[in-house]
């Protein structure tokens, strides 16, 4: 039996992804959690018998977002292995996430029995990538495409920058990941002089046109 736990701030996604994976008859889950304070208790709460071989982990969290759980799982060496679920398209974040230690990346609007196939996939200790994924990284090897300039963006500060486009104050977002406002004050000037902007409308306008976030 497949032992999965399930980390997503929304309790509705939570709930489609847990009844998608309870209708296959070798995966069962054993916990959800809201962000990664939760995830921390309930990892370290679990009995032997119940500890999980794939985590379920959405990208954007309140807090510490997937990519920042992703490198600290990693820097503890846990034997967990992590399957990102993200509403973002593959080419703005599956080869980041990967790079981070992910074993495999769905989108949120996929078939949900592609998600089965994941953890099912994650579960064996191989690499779930989908084939506009494969293609992505069959390209960056064969003819490495240039580098955009967000690529350059540490996660945190890619993580502002979607924030902020998204419409959300810097007091917001300093209150969600858990940070002094100052601190997001400097990673915004980093984004802006990395991606040689000036102001937060031309940021939204270069995230929308990168597909970063929604128009």
């Amino acid at each position: 039996m497949i032992k999965v736990i399930l980390c997503d701030d929304h309790a509705l996604i939570r709930r489609g992804i847990r009844d998608t994976l309870s209708d296959a008859p070798d995966i069962e889950v054993v916990g959800e959690a809201g962000d990664y304070g939760e995830l921390r208790s309930l990892m370290r709460s679990l009995p032997v018998d119940k500890q999980c071989d794939v985590l379920v982990l959405d990208i954007n969290m309140p807090g510490r977002s997937g990519l920042d759980v992703l490198h600290v799982l990693k820097d503890e060496g846990t034997t967990t292995r992590v399957l990102i679920v993200s509403m973002y398209p593959e080419d703005q974040y599956a080869i980041r996430a990967l790079r981070a230690g992910a074993f495999g990346y769905v989108n949120k609007g996929g078939d949900p029995q592609l998600l089965v196939q994941a953890v099912r996939t994650v579960a064996q200790g191989r690499k779930y990538v989908t084939p506009e994924i494969a293609q992505m990284l069959v390209e960056s090897l064969t003819a490495p495409a240039p580098e955009q300039a967000h690529q350059k963006l540490s996660d945190r500060e890619l993580q502002t920058l979607v924030m902020i486009a998204s419409g959300k104050r810097l007091s917001d977002i300093a209150e969600e990941l858990m940070l002094s406002p100052k601190t997001v004050s400097v990673y915004r000037a980093r984004v802006l002089e990395k991606l040689a902007l000036s102001n937060n409308s031309e940021l939204t306008v270069y995230a929308i046109r990168n597909g970063l976030v929604e128009s």
